[in-house]
């Protein structure tokens, strides 16, 4: 009898070849998108810093770079130091801040819904702080710290209603945004109302303030904001990561570890406080909120946190938007004029997206 033959002994060669080549894949992907996104985060900083830089220069009397870095370090510089010190840099601070927390309050609330409609000033929560923000104005005549306590609550009041007549049932997010542009839709006659009932003498004011402007910004106003954007920014930055769960859908965050309920709640309460805040400092400055996200999206890529990102393009967009309202046309236009006539059209776009989707985008 003959010995059978051993069967041939199958190599895992190519199996290992393979998996090491879908490795290297991973990890120099993984490479280009941190490399993009330092690039781009890197490049928005310049930018910001180089707008920073030209407010506090640019105006009727232009000042040399010399001067304004004299007023930053606290030297007195012969009319820098009023015009620049004075008037320029609150508007500056003001610009960045609120471009931050506007940034920040958008995201997260486009991200957590997955909804690019889904940022405060489309579904309705500034324009409850707007409709508190005129009642103090030009009824109660409050102080502006009070006028900005009033404005915070009345928007984390807005949210909650929003949320509990939104809650329940499939489709969460587009019921909450309908029913948020709903409760904009009854503040904004809200305002239409009290401004009608305003003194003539506070009617300029109101006005000025509901286009979302930074004339006249104090640098006494800036600490409630700056202080909104210390504490509250890093409190969604660290909970990015559960945020991007979060866009997963519920079931599939719970699975990876996230505790839905209370995450979702302290990202809404921060994103409402930063909106809020912001909101009440400079009125409701169009579309920043909602142009930031998208934006820094299509910047650093996707699968990645765009809570800084979005930060970063928020202060850009205010800063850029001042600069052109100031000086690229013949009459000065508030900074919430020159970001409507950029947001619109995008709105639009997404609308009639959405609606030839047949549903949310």
């Amino acid at each position: 009898m003959g010995v059978a033959a051993a069967p041939p002994v199958r190599s895992s060669a190519p199996a290992s070849d393979a998996a090491s080549t879908a490795l290297d894949r991973v990890r120099t992907g993984r490479a280009r998108r941190a490399r993009r996104r330092i690039i781009a985060l890197s490049t928005m900083a310049v930018v910001i810093a180089t707008l920073f830089v030209a407010m506090l220069m640019l105006g009727n009397t232009i000042y040399p770079l010399s001067d304004v870095v004299g007023v930053l370090l606290g030297q007195q510089v012969p009319g820098a130091s009023f015009t620049v010190g004075t008037l320029r840099l609150p508007r500056a601070v003001t610009a960045v801040l609120a471009g931050v927390a506007f940034g920040v309050a958008g995201s997260t609330f486009q991200t957590m819904l997955r909804n690019p409609l889904a940022s405060p000033d489309v579904i309705g929560i500034t324009s409850g702080a707007s409709a508190a923000a005129i009642l103090s104005l030009v009824i109660l005549h409050w102080s502006s710290g009070a006028t900005m306590a009033l404005a915070l609550t009345a928007g984390i009041a807005t949210a909650l209603v929003i949320y509990l007549a939104a809650r329940g049932g499939e489709s969460t997010g587009g019921r909450l945004i309908l029913i948020g542009i709903g409760v904009g839709a009854m503040l904004d006659a809200v305002v239409a109302y009290l401004l009608l009932r305003a003194a003539v003498w506070d009617l300029s004011a109101a006005a000025r303030w509901m286009t979302g402007s930074l004339n006249g910004a104090r640098m006494e106003d800036v600490p409630p904001l700056a202080i909104a954007v210390v504490v509250l920014v890093p409190v969604v930055l660290l909970l990015s990561r559960d945020l991007g769960a979060l866009s997963l859908g519920d079931a599939s965050a719970t699975a990876l570890g996230v505790r839905v309920d209370r995450t979702r709640v302290i990202l809404v309460l921060a994103a409402v406080g930063l909106a809020c805040v912001a909101t009440a400092t400079t009125g409701p400055i169009a579309f920043v909120a909602f142009l930031a996200g998208p934006i820094a999206t299509r910047l650093v890529g996707a699968g990645s946190s765009i809570v800084l990102p979005a930060a970063l393009t928020g202060a850009c967009l205010v800063l850029a938007a001042d600069l052109l309202g100031q000086f690229a046309f013949d009459t000065k236009f508030p900074v919430g004029v020159v970001t409507g006539v950029l947001g619109a059209p995008y709105l639009l776009y997404l609308l009639i997206r959405t609606n030839r989707r047949g549903g949310s985008s």
